[in-house]
């Protein structure tokens, strides 16, 4: 009798325990500033058990033999304050690659030892930079970013303002690994993130049936990039490089495909001999280069072209120059203008009438990511495809991984 009534609050007191620790979670979010336009939410809690479930699935990997050394410091032993809700965000009016996060630490001192652990430079006034990623300490908060811009912004916005308003994760995130979200005012359109054993979906509708059609219309071809999109796609990709492109090009509709070849590149210099008369010298080196075909369809064809022109992208040889692969050569017709490189044509396959954007992988793209890390070059030679599909106002976008051992939460 005695050991039941041991039991029995033992129980309910693990039962709390598992609670707080698995399924309770602070969703108010504190650190989005409010003229954010896009915010990415991980669920902290959600990817732990995710992780732990796979892990527990697959006893191979009980052994730890991956696990690096005991004098490696983990993120989550780096003095960081793991949040329940990871948030990542885009302030408005700002370069597309441009993003950042607030973090509370525990102990600055450890983190700033963790970051120099892993070679960040200091560059004094506790700000720390390695390649693109940026860090900021500020009291018992770090900002962290692509770009450290905007850092004094957030600074004041975020951590200098005592009732800065705080957002609940509802709004952004159902129940899944992570969301991506865009913000027009009032306005959220919400993209769920999704993790599974060999595949990454975005998506905003879980209906697949349209989007496993558009895939299955692409099985019958190897190219390296197809593509087709509407004007309202094009418009909204050309956000990203050029605000302005869409509109002034007349642009109504594009398609492409491209393939890559290794060529042998040439390269001139010239030296001296001994009695100072100039040589030439030649040496080659292998290089990738896409073949390829692009068909650009617009509402008015001169105008298109004499957009080009403006922009200085045709030279006199009527080569597209905005295009840095050369050789190639643009012509105009009744619909539009099409750019194909000239040094092995690619035929332009018949049109699917979809919008999509299908990138598969391709051996020859590592010999052109010399600056990545090995763990960033083998992410990349584990993906076999990435596709991009809209229809009306459903959209997709799928990283689908080769098949292995492991899932890929185990694998990356």
């Amino acid at each position: 009798m005695k050991k039941k009534k041991i039991i029995v609050p033992l129980l309910v007191l693990l039962a709390v325990a598992v609670y707080f620790v698995v399924f309770h979670k602070d969703k108010s979010l504190r650190y989005i500033p409010e003229n954010a336009d896009a915010v990415v939410l991980i669920d902290s809690k959600k990817l732990m058990g995710q992780y732990l479930f796979s892990l527990a699935t697959h006893p191979s990997e009980w052994s730890g033999g991956d696990i690096k050394s005991k004098n490696s410091t983990s993120f989550k032993d780096s003095g960081v304050r793991i949040p329940d809700f990871l948030q990542i965000f885009h302030i408005k009016d700002t370069k597309f690659s441009e993003w950042y996060s607030v973090l509370e630490l525990k102990d600055p001192q450890k983190f700033i030892a963790f970051l120099k652990k892993r070679n960040f430079t200091d560059n004094g006034n506790n700000r720390f930079q390695k390649e693109q990623f940026f860090f900021v300490i500020e009291g018992n908060h770090c900002i962290a970013g692509t770009s450290d811009l905007a850092f004094e912004t957030i600074n004041k916005k975020l951590l200098q303002t005592p009732l800065n308003p705080a957002r609940n994760a509802e709004e952004f995130i159902q129940n899944t690994v992570g969301s991506i979200s865009f913000i027009s005012g009032q306005k959220i359109q919400n993209f769920s993130i999704e993790l599974h054993d060999d595949e990454i979906e975005i998506k905003n509708n879980s209906n697949q049936k349209i989007f496993n059609a558009i895939a299955s219309k692409l099985q019958k071809s190897d190219q390296f990039l197809e593509m087709e999109l509407d004007q309202e796609n094009i418009r909204n990709f050309s956000r990203f490089f050029n605000k302005s492109i869409a509109d002034s090009s007349q642009a109504t509709f594009l398609r492409a495909i491209a393939d890559l070849e290794q060529v042998n590149d040439t390269i001139v210099s010239y030296e001296f001999d001994d009695n100072f008369n100039e040589v030439e010298k030649k040496t080659f080196q292998k290089i990738t280069q896409p073949n390829y075909s692009i068909d650009i369809q617009s509402k008015d064809a001169e105008k298109t072209w004499a957009y080009f022109q403006s922009e200085k992208w045709i030279n006199g040889e009527n080569q597209f120059t905005a295009i840095p692969f050369q050789p190639n050569e643009i012509t105009k017709n009744n619909n539009g203008v099409v750019i194909k490189s000239t040094r092995r044509p690619v035929v332009i396959a018949p049109q699917l009438k979809e919008n999509y954007i299908l990138i598969r992988n391709n051996s020859l793209l590592y010999s052109s990511l010399k600056t990545l890390s090995n763990t960033e070059k083998k992410v990349i030679s584990d993906i076999d495809y990435v596709l991009y599909g809209n229809k009306s106002q459903d959209y997709w976008l799928k990283i689908k991984a080769k098949k292995g051992n492991l899932p890929l939460i185990l694998r990356w």
